[in-house]
Formats: structure tokens, sequence, C-alpha cells
């Protein structure tokens, strides 16, 4: 396991954001789900695609809060422009399952 710093760790800018729209993403290589994210004001609404789909519909997804990585550089994805990296940790089979904060709040609200 490679060590950052604390300084480091502080240059990652996570926030959280309200998925507006989601949609299968047929054209991408793993079965995945293409989201565009909310993250009020300052950052705005931004998109992404996730291999989430052994979890999540694209219809359960919309009105959900997740966290996401906002800072880092946009990376094309197949056809589509992933703008952030929303968060998550592999189930016992392998399967991603989505960092949501524990209760609701305000959007863009930035890891503590």
């Amino acid at each position: 396991m490679a060590e950052i710093t604390f300084d480091e760790f502080l240059k990652v800018d996570i926030r959280v954001g309200e998925v507006i729209r989601a949609e299968p993403f047929p054209e991408a290589r793993k079965p995945a789900i293409k989201m565009w994210i909310n993250f009020g004001d300052e950052i705005g609404e931004k998109k992404t695609s996730a291999q989430i789909t052994q979890h999540y519909t694209p219809e359960g997804l919309v009105g959900r809060q997740v966290m996401a990585v906002v800072n880092f550089p946009p990376r094309q994805i197949g056809p589509f422009m992933s703008e952030v990296l929303v968060l998550g940790f592999h189930d016992e089979n392998g399967h991603v399952k989505l960092s949501c904060p524990d209760g609701t709040l305000p959007l863009g609200t930035r890891l503590a």
C-alpha cells in the first residue's frame, strides 16, 4: 500500500452530489451506468459512468446522494466523457456498492 501525506490527501476534493439523471451505458466494455450529478451552485452538474449494474438500476439512482472526487481531470470512456469519480466499495463478490452520506446533506458539501 502506497503512503500519502496528509497534505496530499487534502488535495482530493470529495463532495456530495445528487444523481439527477441516469441511463444505461451499452457502449461500455463492461456493464455500466451513465450518471449526471448535481453538486450545487459552486460546482454544478457533472457526469460520470460507473460499473455498478449488479446493485443499481438507472431509475433507482435518480434522487440518490453520492460521494465523488470532483477535481480529477475529465476522462474519455468510450464515447462518453467522465468528469468525476463516484466512490464505492467492492462487496464480497467484487461488485461495487456506492459510498453515500448518512442522511441528506447540502449539495456540494465537502468531505471533512
